[in-house]
């Protein structure tokens, strides 16, 4: 056991010396090992021909002289409970992030590795939202996650941050894709959030350990996040604001962009406004995004993954009762539901998102919402 651990070290090691060559980014290195197959044979090769032809002569110095004092510092953080590298021919490294022109060329990760290769959706926006943009981005989270799919950001403040709490109120994995090593984290009013994202979900980073924030390491993270869901939307987000890379990044991939629409007079709406003026969808439900999505991923599978008490009137929990024993066969609008059932708006919005799904309910344009003749209130009670 204690060979075959040396063993992979060994073979660790030159991919992350190569990822801390300067000069050498993603798409060089990527060429590069198609041409030579592997890290350790590129160092091979550098150190014993002096012409080592397709390597630029800048890197030639680096290639014979690697960073290994640099390279200790990520073993050493591998060591740790729940710590993961994972290569590009790593059988666990995302198919969906393989396929994209610049795909990194490993990955950090703190927690859960195999949730990378989970059915993701990327939700981004303003660092500075509104009251209403945080609460939107939030209730999205939950919707979207209580129907199986997993929510990937950036964690960073504002629309970011939102999103992660909206999938962690409801339970469900996360995950955060950040622009600095992963011992570091960014920003610092997130430590207590990157906490639990690590615990019930994952971290994850292509910088190596102990990079600081850089402005340009953002842009970079970004179609990362892209690249590993099956579209992004953005809820609230200026014309020139950094979420809007993360839609163009999502398209140039061939994923689906989304966009939450606001009013005219709000500064963060213009960025969704033209997003959706060069086709993104405009959505105002988390069942808008599940519609859209259904081809792809199956609507059985979105369907299926709805709370096991959904599925069954007599499993309903407590709470599904107390909306239930509200709702009517007329519509009711949502604040008389939230007034008569005691719940949050919060709650009530996810839990009338998710009924609407399985068809106990319907949603009347202008009335409101009202129970549909699948409802049996007999066999519920």
């Amino acid at each position: 056991m204690e060979d075959s651990y040396a063993a992979e070290a060994e073979t660790l090691k030159y991919w992350l010396a190569l990822v801390r060559i300067p000069a050498l980014g993603s798409i060089r290195i990527n060429r590069l090992l198609d041409r030579f197959t592997t890290p350790e044979a590129l160092f091979r090769e550098a150190a014993g021909s002096a012409a080592c032809p397709g390597v630029p002569e800048s890197v030639k110095p680096y290639l014979r002289n690697p960073p290994w004092k640099e390279v200790e510092r990520d073993l050493q953080w591998l060591e740790q409970p729940g710590h993961h590298l994972l290569t590009r021919i790593d059988v666990r490294f995302p198919m969906r992030l393989k396929q994209i022109a610049d795909p990194p060329v490993l990955l950090y990760v703190e927690g859960d590795p195999g949730l990378l290769s989970s059915v993701q959706l990327a939700i981004v926006g303003s660092r500075n939202p509104t009251a209403t943009g945080r609460s939107t981005a939030r209730q999205f989270a939950r919707s979207l996650s209580a129907a199986g799919l997993t929510v990937t950001s950036g964690m960073a403040t504002g629309i970011d941050g939102a999103a992660h709490e909206g999938a962690l109120e409801e339970l469900a994995a996360t995950i955060a894709v950040t622009g600095t090593g992963l011992d570091r984290i960014y920003p610092g009013c997130h430590t207590e959030l990157a906490h639990r994202i690590a615990t019930h979900g994952a971290l994850v980073s292509e910088f190596p350990i102990g990079t600081p924030v850089r402005r340009g390491h953002f842009p970079r993270r970004n179609r990362i996040i892209s690249g590993l869901t099956l579209g992004t939307l953005v809820v609230e987000a200026a014309r020139g604001s950094g979420s809007l890379i993360t839609a163009r990044e999502a398209a140039d991939q061939g994923r689906e962009v989304f966009a939450v629409p606001g009013s005219i007079h709000n500064p963060l709406a213009r960025g969704c406004h033209q997003l959706i003026r060069q086709g993104a969808k405009l959505v105002e439900t988390a069942q808008d995004i599940l519609e859209e999505l259904a081809p792809m991923l199956g609507y059985a599978q979105a369907h299926s993954a709805l709370p096991e008490a959904l599925h069954s009137p007599d499993r309903w929990d407590p709470v599904y009762r107390q909306l239930l024993s509200v709702l009517e066969f007329d519509p009711l609008p949502n604040d008389l539901l939230i007034e008569r059932s005691g719940l949050t708006a919060e709650t009530v919005s996810s839990m009338l998102l998710l009924l609407e799904l399985q068809g106990y309910v319907s949603s009347e344009p202008g009335r409101g919402y009202c129970l549909t003749l699948k409802y049996d209130p007999d066999a519920a009670n």
